[in-house]
């Protein structure tokens, strides 16, 4: 197992010596599959090797460390994006005595992962009116730059005026 750094990133191994070309085609393989999957026993079988093997090249290899950590979240966006997909379309299963299935939603798992979900949403929306208040700070700038050059051109005009009256 890596050990996590207090910021919370994976510390991963010093370099080891480069891997062959038949570990760079189990690695890929492996990593692919982890990737797809987000499981390091079922990548490991689709690589042809003991999941030992795959546990010991990432603590030996800084690369393959952070590939590994790499597909493991590309592995849980789509693990993500599956449970969406179950959760908005709900699931069919027999209903019992009839020949077709019902719809099941699991709102309880949907109202967890809204939760889990609403801090990012509300980080989102909080850059982008901050974004969005930038862009008025600036149009309310121009507009007092504007109003400043009337104000201006008007004192000028009141003392052109006023010259020529005397």
């Amino acid at each position: 197992m890596t050990d996590t750094l207090s910021s919370g990133r994976i510390a991963c191994p010093v370099p080891a010596e480069p891997a062959s070309s038949a570990e760079h085609d189990w690695r890929a393989r492996f990593l692919s599959e982890l990737a797809a999957s987000s499981n390091v026993a079922a990548s490991a079988r689709k690589a042809g090797i003991a999941p030992a093997l795959a546990y010991e090249a990432r603590r030996q290899d800084p690369e393959f460390c952070r590939a590994w950590h790499e597909a493991l979240c590309e592995g849980y966006d789509h693990l993500e994006m599956n449970l969406l997909h179950r959760l908005r379309e709900g699931e069919v299963k027999p209903a019992a005595g009839s020949r077709r299935g019902a719809r099941l939603f699991d709102n309880a798992t949907a109202l967890r992962l809204l939760t889990l979900h609403r801090e990012a949403v509300s980080r989102q929306r909080a850059q982008r009116e901050s974004r969005d208040a930038g862009a008025i700070l600036d149009a309310i700038d121009a507009k007092l730059d504007r109003m400043r050059a009337r104000s201006s051109a008007a004192i000028s005009d009141e003392d052109r005026v006023a010259d020529e009256t005397q």
